[in-house]
Order: structure tokens, then sequence, then C-alpha cells
């Protein structure tokens, strides 16, 4: 069955990546599986200048997920280039690049420093870090920071660009569709939820930074909901990535029926590693079983869904 999938103009073997942040640059994976299989990789944040990120402690488990305040640690594009894409140009998939910057200059020059390498196929924008020129706000919670950061850097790259959208910002919606109007290639969906945990003997936060990123199938409702709407309200005009508590193939094709054209696998890859091939083969056992292909996947749920009929 041919699962491969054609995105802001590049094939894609199949539908199923990995999640940035969840997988390093791919190099630790090679050991235990041939990451040739997968759709793409998409790297762990690379920043203008190292970060050493926060203090521990910085991951935390909760029920059904985790929280992380890692603090984008990085060695930064310039040792990313020099070090490690010598050691990932061989792999046979594509690589995306997530991209973050503490100004829009930042994230503008990590992405031309990239644009000279091949096997970084297109750059997904962490939008939900702080603009410090802004204050600290984050550039994804404010609508014409976010529709100018992406404005400039299409208009100054040649590979696609994708805009990972926070879920702390209330209306998805809006912020997506200010990301299309100016430019993006496509949409990723979603980051981290915020949240916190207390150590109730010590009577104090888990984490050094109080606050963290939430992650893990504890998500996924949430995440599917936010894909739903977009695809709802875009239709086809802009791939939408699927990402958030995806960990088994039920979680990966809620993601896509309600609107992903692609999937991916984050935190699930801690707790089962071999995951991402997991999924690839039950999606494709799923779409023999049903006699669908890839296309009649994506916002299938739409299509079948009927108010009128809705048990609720």
């Amino acid at each position: 069955m041919d699962l491969s999938v054609n995105l802001f103009g590049i094939s894609f073997k199949n539908p199923v990546w990995v999640a940035s942040g969840t997988f390093g640059y791919g190099l630790e994976a090679l050991k235990l599986y041939d990451i040739s299989k997968l759709g793409a990789v998409v790297t762990k944040g690379l920043s203008l200048k190292p970060r050493i990120g926060n203090e521990p402690p910085r991951i935390a488990e909760t029920p059904c997920g985790m929280l992380n305040s890692i603090g984008l640690q990085n060695p930064g594009v310039e040792a990313f280039l020099k070090e490690i894409y010598p050691q990932i140009e061989h792999i046979d998939t594509h690589f995306i690049a997530n991209v973050f910057g503490e100004t829009e200059e930042e994230y503008l020059e990590v992405c031309l420093a990239l644009e000279s390498a091949d096997k970084i196929v297109a750059y997904e924008l962490n939008v939900s870090c702080p603009n410090v020129k802004k204050g600290g706000l984050a550039f994804g919670h404010d609508l014409k920071v976010l529709g100018r950061l992406v404005n400039k850097i299409k208009g100054k790259v040649k590979k696609p660009v994708l805009v990972k959208l926070s879920p702390n910002t209330g209306d998805v919606v809006l912020f997506g569709k200010v990301c299309v109007d100016n430019g993006a290639d496509g949409l990723v969906a979603i980051n981290t939820l915020l949240g916190m945990k207390i150590d109730v003997e010590r009577r104090v936060p888990v984490l050094s930074t109080v606050k963290g990123g939430l992650s893990g199938p504890a998500i996924l409702p949430i995440a599917v909901r936010m894909v739903w709407e977009l695809y709802q309200a875009l239709g086809t005009s802009v791939p939408i990535i699927g990402v958030g508590g995806i960990y088994d193939t039920d979680s990966a094709l809620q993601h896509m029926l309600a609107g992903a054209s692609a999937v991916q696998v984050g935190t699930a890859n801690f707790f089962d590693p071999l995951s991402p091939l997991k999924i690839l083969e039950c999606i494709e056992n799923y779409l023999r079983r049903h006699q669908l292909t890839l296309k009649d996947l994506v916002g299938g749920a739409h299509s079948e869904y009927r108010p009128d009929k809705c048990p609720c």
C-alpha cells in the first residue's frame, strides 16, 4: 500500500513523524531501529546561540503524561551544522528543523543558517517562546506579532515554513488563520499545555521553574479538538500536522480523522521507543481492513459527522 504523502511540495514516505524535543536529532534512536522508515524527524529545537536550559528538576511524571521545563537546551545552530548535521546527512528520510529565538531576527538567522543544509527540508517555528522585545509575551500569544514573524521569515527563506501553535491562547483558529494569511505552508497542532505539579510532602512545586509543558496521552482530547477546529475552519487550504497525546494507532487515527495530514509521535518515544513504527504498521492494516486510502482518512470524521444524529 502506498503510504506516501505530498505536503508543501515535498514527498514524504509516510505520515508518521517524530516530534521535536522527544527524539533529539535522531542519533540515539539509530541504536534501536532504522529511522529511515519514518516519514520525517523533527529535530530538537535549535536557537542562534547555545542554551544550557533550566536548572533541575525539570521533568516530572503526571497521570497519563509528563511535565517538562527543559528550557530548550541545545548546542546552537552553528554547532548543529558542524557536529550533528554530518551524522544525519546520510539518513534516508526528511528532517525538519524546529526553530526558535528570543527576537524575530534570531528566528530568521537560524533559518537562514540552515538554508544550504539540504537534509533539512522545512522549518517548524516554535512560537511558544518569550519575545524579549515585547516584555516576555510568547510570540504565539499575540496575533500581530505572530503574523509579522511568519511574514518576515517567509519573505527571506526558500524552504517551507510550518508554525507549531500554542494551545494556551484561547482560540487556536484565529492564530492558525493569521499564520496562513502571512504565508505559512503548514500548521502543527499542538504544543504542550501549561501545567504544574506540587510535592505534597515538601509542599513545594516539583519543577524548578514551577510551571512546565504538559504532554502525553492526557492531552489527546484537547489536541484532537484543536485539529478538528482548524480543519473545519481552513479545510484543505493548508496541511495540518497533528501532535499531542499520540501513543498508539487509535490516537494517531483520531488526529487524522479530525483533519491531520500527518502526525508526530512525541512523549510516547520515552516509554515505547518503537511506537512510531508500530503506529505506522497498524495504520496500514487499518486502511486495508476498511479499504481506505490515506486521502480518505484525512478529515474523514467531518464527512461522517451529522449534527442532527449526534447522540448528545
